[in-house]
């Protein structure tokens, strides 16, 4: 077994994309099924690989120019779906360690199963965090029946990556195929942030509609972050782009959510918001690379 250590030269990049799905593993086996897959894709509008392997994002971020944070959903009590392996995922991101940086995904509904499991996959495999998506993995975060899992996130010193807000998965489906958007209220991570200080929490995309709830974390919390993936930044809310050109602005990390929105794509609109040049930098990939503890 190969072991994942990141070998990714932050000079050499132009950006670290916090934000990156893993969705086939290269042997017929997709994150999601074929109809998620396919509402998701409306969705997005988008027209790239809607189904990249880790080989595929290597070679992608690589020609780029960029480094990738990669992971998929492990969601399978909720919908049934098996997921793709993290552990896989990680051993083959160890190949292309100049480029991606693994994250993990265990299904919070499994217990005492998913924490030796996280934990596994930190020491074992190398993962520098994990993703969760409270509304598809249908959990709220708050229950402090997962609480186990988050002290031993806490313990192994790894980012935990919440899905936050409006949600791509199910999105013009009958009852959203039965996904939950109120799990992904971003204000139910408040008490795993405040009960957990030494847990970095990262909540993933605008928090649309709880934009401001968002935010205020952010601003209250040390230990909690924005990455702002999953929407193209022409459409950010105002207090958005005000709050990560300003108060914070090292707070917030680039991120694009492919395989849905291009990273070039999302850099491109991001250079239309006003910005102080002066901060990019920090949001495109140092205060990542801080987070990631790869400075």
């Amino acid at each position: 077994m190969t072991r994942y250590e990141p070998a990714v030269d932050l000079d050499a990049i132009t950006a670290l994309d916090v934000h990156v799905h893993v969705e086939s593993d290269g042997h017929g086996h997709f994150a999601l099924d074929e109809e998620l897959l396919d509402a998701s894709a409306a969705y997005f509008k988008g027209s790239e690989n809607r189904t990249p392997s880790v080989q595929d994002l290597a070679r992608r971020y690589r020609d780029a120019g960029m480094a990738a944070v990669v992971f998929t959903v492990d969601a399978t009590t909720a919908t049934g779906h098996p997921a793709i392996s993290s552990e896989e995922i990680a051993q083959a991101a160890a190949e292309h360690a100049d480029v991606l940086i693994p994250f993990g995904s265990v299904d919070p509904h499994q217990g005492a199963a998913a924490v030796q499991r996280a934990r596994h996959l930190v020491q074992e495999y190398g993962v520098r965090g994990f993703k969760f998506h409270p509304s598809l993995q249908a959990f709220s975060p708050d229950d402090p029946v997962f609480q186990p899992l988050w002290a031993a996130l806490e313990e192994l010193g790894v980012p935990a990556l919440f899905h936050t807000g409006q949600n791509g998965i199910g999105a013009g489906l009958p009852g959203g195929r039965g996904i939950k958007l109120r799990y992904s209220n971003p204000l139910l991570l408040d008490d795993v942030a405040a009960d957990f200080p030494g847990l970095t929490v990262i909540l993933a995309h605008p928090s649309v509609p709880w934009q401001a709830e968002a935010i205020s974390m952010a601003t209250h919390k040390a230990n909690v972050y924005i990455d702002l993936s999953g929407w193209r930044p022409k459409y950010f809310p105002p207090e958005l782009v005000r709050a990560a050109g300003g108060l914070l602005r090292r707070k917030v990390l680039f991120g694009s959510d492919y395989p849905l929105i291009a990273p070039e794509q999302w850099l491109a609109d991001f250079d239309d918001l006003g910005i102080d040049p002066a901060h990019r930098p920090g949001i495109l990939k140092e205060n990542a690379a801080h987070v990631l503890g790869l400075r």
